[in-house]
């Protein structure tokens, strides 16, 4: 997703950070993703997923609520990746707040009710695209940063599903680039008004996935 240009100026500069410092999302299985997997399984913290891959989709045309035609939807890939998320999170005994979080732009819904069922999910307009949220941008970014930061309580993990730009309109430019892939999700501490970045979670990556180029 792309920023909305008249924003770039005025978001992105408090949030300039060095490529180098950028965060990379890590695998489970792998000594990093235990670390976070071991944090999550005690709770009190928040995932918040990307949507799932929408590779070869075409773009978003309509930006409308409820225009599925004149949206990216994930791709059939993506629809199985969401599935397979639900079930790693599951198999790693991941407890999770019910209900999940999920933005209205149907590939954060989609990934949301495909992995952890339609009934467990809630959808908001706090976890809107960046590029539906019109007039609301700064109400939708206020929503994320109250979601990321509101404690949870130990035992429970809060699960947001949404998108890429608004991620790094909160947390900086360490969610930049390739940073955060689709699929993938920001593991956080929240602290009420604030929150810390503890990594950023790869729980059923696909080969040479993660970053479409939609058309």
């Amino acid at each position: 997703m792309t920023l909305p240009r008249r924003a770039l100026p005025l978001l992105l500069l408090p949030l300039a950070a060095a490529a180098e410092d950028r965060l990379r999302a890590v695998e489970a299985g792998t000594p990093e993703a235990e670390a976070l997997v071991a944090r999550l399984r005690a709770g009190g913290l928040v995932l918040f997923f990307r949507h799932a891959d929408t590779r070869g989709e075409p773009c978003d045309r309509s930006f409308r609520i409820g225009d599925r035609a004149g949206q990216r939807n994930l791709a059939p890939e993506g629809r199985a990746q969401a599935v397979r998320i639900g079930a790693r999170i599951a198999e790693l005994g991941i407890p999770i707040e019910v209900p999940v979080l999920a933005g209205p732009v149907f590939r954060a819904r989609d990934t949301a009710e495909l992995a952890f069922g339609t009934a467990r999910v809630t959808v908001t307009d706090g976890l809107l695209a960046d590029d539906y949220a019109g007039g609301r941008l700064d109400w939708v970014l206020s929503e994320h940063r109250r979601l990321l930061g509101a404690p949870v309580p130990a035992g429970s993990n809060r699960v947001l599903v949404g998108h890429r730009t608004p991620a790094i309109l909160v947390a900086g430019e360490a969610v930049a680039g390739r940073a955060f892939p689709e699929g993938a999700a920001l593991v956080v501490a929240p602290g009420g008004d604030r929150f810390a970045l503890l990594g950023i979670l790869a729980l059923a990556p696909l080969p040479e996935g993660g970053f479409h180029d939609c058309r």
